[in-house]
């Protein structure tokens, strides 16, 4: 099969949530936290580092492409980035996002896997309530969230959506995942999806989305509806920082069989409480 090479690329960083419950993406909050301004959302910076990948592979990226991402310093809205490529072979390369300054802010490790593993199943874990306010995220919130189960929610792909583009203009978006065209759910929102659940399920300001290792399944078209369930894996304490290990797995919301449609299976690390906080 004739593919395309993965190519490094440069583009302007995109804050697509200023406004976010998670006023960590806000100037005002970010800056009491010493940062310059609000952080562009790692699933933002996420999207960058597997541009090449959908730009190269299409299709076959959404359908079963495999990330390892780890934001490590933030990237602030309107910066220009670098997404340097190397260990390039057919479906497979590391990539570094890289700010003017020379600073790292994100590495990456993506490819098309031989072998994927089976995709998860669907569990049937209740809806969360309209109405449902949820606990603040405590260390006792979240091991009662890992002992007792977590609250599935109903998502869409289509329409209107903070999460809709990871670049400023629609128009340079890969044609896959124009939303103008009807694309395909690009990564800043299927990545956003664990971010998403996580806050639904115990309520957290601010906090870091740090790190994902994804597996897609298959691609999400416009107008899906979508489910997300949630396991807490791990809780652990550093530096003063309270992390969470989450498994979110996204599946078809309207095939109600156990043997479903999973899109996507993700294990996201945040900071759920920072230090000081």
């Amino acid at each position: 099969m004739q593919t395309k090479q993965c190519q490094s690329w440069s583009a302007q960083a995109f804050n697509q949530s200023p406004d976010s419950a998670n006023q960590i993406h806000g100037d005002e909050m970010a800056q009491q936290y010493g940062f310059q301004g609000g952080l562009v959302p790692g699933v933002t910076v996420s999207a960058y580092l597997t541009h090449p990948a959908v730009a190269a592979w299409g299709l076959k990226w959404l359908e079963s492409g495999r990330a390892h991402v780890v934001v490590s310093s933030p990237l602030y809205d309107e910066e220009m980035f670098d997404v340097e490529v190397s260990n390039t072979s057919q479906f497979e390369y590391s990539a570094k996002l890289i700010k003017p300054s020379g600073i790292v802010s994100a590495t990456a490790e993506v490819s098309i896997p031989n072998i994927v593993k089976a995709a998860p199943k669907k569990r049937g874990d209740p809806f969360l309530a309209a109405d449902f306010e949820p606990p603040k995220a405590l260390p006792d919130t979240i091991r009662q969230l890992q002992q007792q189960g977590c609250l599935a929610m109903p998502y869409s792909w289509g329409g209107p959506h903070n999460m809709q583009t990871y670049l400023r203009e629609h128009s340079d978006m890969p044609q896959l995942l124009d939303p103008a065209q009807g694309g395909y759910a690009n990564m800043s929102f299927i990545l956003g999806l664990s971010n998403w659940v996580l806050a639904a399920n115990t309520y957290m300001n601010p906090w870091i989305h740090l790190e994902t290792t994804s597996q897609n399944y298959a691609a999400i078209p416009a107008g899906t509806d979508l489910l997300v369930e949630m396991q807490v894996r791990d809780i652990f304490s550093k530096k003063g920082h309270e992390f969470v290990d989450v498994e979110v797995n996204v599946f078809d919301k309207n095939d109600e069989a156990a043997e479903s449609v999973c899109f996507s299976s993700i294990d996201l690390r945040a900071i759920y409480k920072l230090r000081g906080q």
